[in-house]
């Protein structure tokens, strides 16, 4: 069984900057990561090559740190890995990243199971999954929690669902997107970053994809951030220096007066 997982690398959610004129994200010169949702599909991954033998090819797009989660998920058991990087892929959106990432599954040929983490924590539109099975013309199946069987022919899954769970089977081949049921991700070994340090990162521009270049970067993305904004909360408040017992009393005497203004104390009576 052969599975390939498209992965992301993502700004630490405490180094998140926009560019205000194209409205994107700026990656270069911010702490990023992997993004924490494709774990468990890199873990759906090799569970079910563990259990019917097969590899995991990973693939990502984006600049040159991004070969840096590439190696994660090598030192994690992954057997191949491909980074997408081209000028032209910038400032692509989720139409055109998952247009993206589709022509380089093309190009990785025969394959039995794409699986993606359910979202990025970036975006938070869960978009790119989908989109590549609309590219591919695959079946998909989406908010992935468990896996009950797998052939070569189908696969059988329950997904996540507004009532509770849905048992779906799928025909392969086809593109799952997981949510954090699916299993715990396994972490790196010493073994495995020592292999991972090793081996080769396979590089594909646009051209090696052979990508239609107007459906790629921000030419061939059909959304646009038209604006952004910094939420501001302004509050009025008085501030109280509670520095001795004269002062405490007062600040504890205005809170009161202050509760009953709003209409926030209730007067008990004890009987």
């Amino acid at each position: 069984m052969h599975i390939i997982v498209p992965i992301k690398q993502v700004p630490q959610s405490s180094d998140v900057k926009m560019d205000p004129v194209t409205g994107t994200m700026i990656r270069s010169g911010r702490s990023s990561t992997l993004n924490p949702l494709d774990l468990y599909a890199l873990e759906a991954a090799f569970r079910l090559t563990e259990a019917h033998g097969g590899s995991v090819t990973v693939v990502t797009m984006g600049p040159d740190s991004a070969a840096n989660i590439l190696k994660e998920a090598l030192s994690m058991g992954a057997e191949r890995a491909i980074h997408l990087t081209d000028r032209p892929f910038g400032g692509s959106d989720t139409y055109a990243t998952s247009y993206v990432l589709s022509r380089a599954i093309e190009k990785i040929g025969s394959y039995d199971l794409v699986i993606t983490g359910e979202r990025a924590t970036d975006g938070d539109t869960a978009q790119v999954g989908p989109g590549i099975a609309a590219w591919l013309d695959l079946g998909l199946v989406t908010y992935v929690s468990s896996i009950e069987e797998a052939t070569s022919t189908h696969l059988v899954a329950e997904r996540l669902v507004e009532e509770g769970y849905q048992r779906v089977q799928v025909a392969l081949p086809a593109l799952l997107t997981v949510v954090k049921e699916i299993a715990i991700p396994r972490l790196p070994t010493l073994k495995g970053k020592k292999r991972a340090m090793a081996s080769t990162i396979e590089r594909w521009d646009a051209e090696a994809i052979e990508a239609d270049r107007s459906r790629i970067g921000l030419k061939g993305s059909p959304t646009r951030v038209v604006k952004i904004e910094t939420p501001k909360v302004a509050r009025s408040c008085t501030i109280y220096h509670a520095d001795g017992d004269e002062a405490t009393l007062a600040a504890v005497d205005h809170l009161i007066d202050l509760l009953e203004e709003q209409q926030l104390l209730k007067e008990v009576h004890h009987g």
